[in-house]
């Protein structure tokens, strides 16, 4: 049968719904985890300056008390208020919280606290030489966790932050826990751009160390529902902030002093965009060279997502990459033979090809020449994969340029960088 997911709405329900009493099946051992619904803060407030006014009533939330003195509006806007204090007050404490960014949900912590990252890191059961992210809610945070700013990366910051590109800088000793940094003397750090982390990240009043909010390995969490299904009853809380906006991770950079531009995981921000403003972009060629998933031998990564195999579902996932005649005929000749075998198949397409194929599932992906849903929708898909039982599942390659580099980036990761060339 076919099965077309387009609505992302039907998907959080459904997840939503499946995990209402996940509280119930905590294994013995397993920490409580606090959940905050702050979705009346983003219905409540305009585009324009939701976030600032946010992180005002915060900061008032800080000052004033009871709640009642402070003149907010609706009860669910105010009960959302407190609730991400309380969050915030958890990061304070060392505790570790789940909360959303306009790319995915981050699995947040004091990066200034070993122990408080070393819970970031048993949740997710993370290599310890993978580093993390370091988030900020303003400019002034960041000197105090670099020792460098050069011009390039000012000009970066200045035309993408708030938002999804991380800036690699040389750390300023004993600014952050040395396992944020994985031992390297550089520390990665971005300003999130999302009317809940900002203010979240500012009422914590700490650097927040945050990889995304998924057990190792899995699809990246675009919902709450997600971080609930991987990590609920292994971290302190969860803030639900509704979807995340991007659906891929951030863009981790390292800048030049003679202006190149080296990108070292692809992602919300693309090398086009870079390219507006630096004098050269450049790719790691880690990025590049084939098996370098899951190779634990080789050198550690100077940042989140070079080295390991991640985003994976359970089911074995391969990408096929050609003309698109010639990677449906693959396509569909490949899904006919694995259903002969007995296997539970899916397939991961975009919209202009997904009515021609048989499989237990077919995801689609959005337009082709929308690659923005592409995605929003990726890890949703994947995730959906093992909902429905997937055990081999078929991906169609899309195009390497703008947010396509990220796309693909994400897609051969979760494949163990099986791609399937065709012509």
């Amino acid at each position: 049968m076919n099965r077309e997911h387009e609505n992302s709405e039907l998907q959080r329900t459904s997840l939503e719904d499946r995990h209402s009493h996940v509280g119930a099946a905590r294994n013995e051992g397993e920490q409580r985890t606090a959940y905050w619904d702050v979705r009346a803060l983003l219905r409540s407030q305009g585009e324009g300056d939701r976030t600032r006014d946010i992180e005002q009533d915060v900061v008032q939330e800080q000052e004033h008390s009871p709640i009642s003195d402070v003149k907010k509006g609706s009860a669910a806007r105010e009960t959302a208020l407190v609730d991400l204090q309380a969050a915030a007050a958890c990061l304070r404490q060392g505790k570790t919280v789940a909360f959303p960014t306009e790319t995915v949900y981050g699995l947040g912590a004091d990066a200034r606290s070993t122990e408080a990252v070393e819970a970031v890191f048993a949740a997710k059961g993370r290599p310890s030489d993978n580093p993390l992210i370091v988030h900020i809610a303003h400019r002034d945070q960041l000197h105090e966790l670099v020792t460098e700013v050069n011009e390039t990366a000012e000009a970066l910051m200045a035309a993408f932050w708030p938002g999804p590109l991380t800036l690699v800088l040389p750390v300023r000793p004993g600014a952050v826990s040395p396992r944020v940094t994985a031992g390297l003397d550089t520390v990665a750090v971005r300003m999130p751009d999302h009317p809940v982390a900002l203010p979240l990240i500012a009422a914590a009043a700490c650097p927040v160390a945050a990889p995304s909010a998924n057990r190792s390995g899995r699809p990246s969490p675009t919902l709450a529902a997600h971080v609930r299904e991987d990590l609920d009853g292994r971290i302190g809380g969860i803030v639900d902030g509704g979807p995340t906006g991007v659906g891929v991770e951030s863009t981790v950079v390292q800048a030049g002093d003679d202006g190149t531009v080296t990108i070292l995981r692809p992602g919300g921000i693309t090398a086009e965009q870079l390219s507006a403003v630096a004098a050269r972009v450049a790719t790691d060629p880690a990025l590049l060279a084939e098996g370098a998933a899951g190779d634990s031998t080789s050198p550690a990564p100077r940042s989140p997502g070079m080295k390991y195999t991640h985003y994976a579902p359970a089911g074995a996932l391969c990408v096929v990459e050609g003309p698109p005649a010639a990677v449906a005929a693959w396509t569909r000749a490949a899904l006919a033979e694995a259903a002969q075998r007995g296997e539970r198949t899916a397939v991961l397409a975009f919209a202009e090809h997904a009515e021609q194929y048989r499989a237990d599932a077919v995801f689609s992906l959005g337009s082709a020449s929308e690659l923005q849903e592409a995605a929003r929708r990726l890890y949703a898909a994947l995730r959906s994969c093992d909902e429905q039982g997937a055990t081999y599942i078929v991906a169609e390659a899309c195009s390497r340029e703008g947010l396509g580099a990220a796309v693909m980036n994400r897609l051969l990761k979760a494949a163990g960088n099986q791609l399937i060339q065709v012509d």
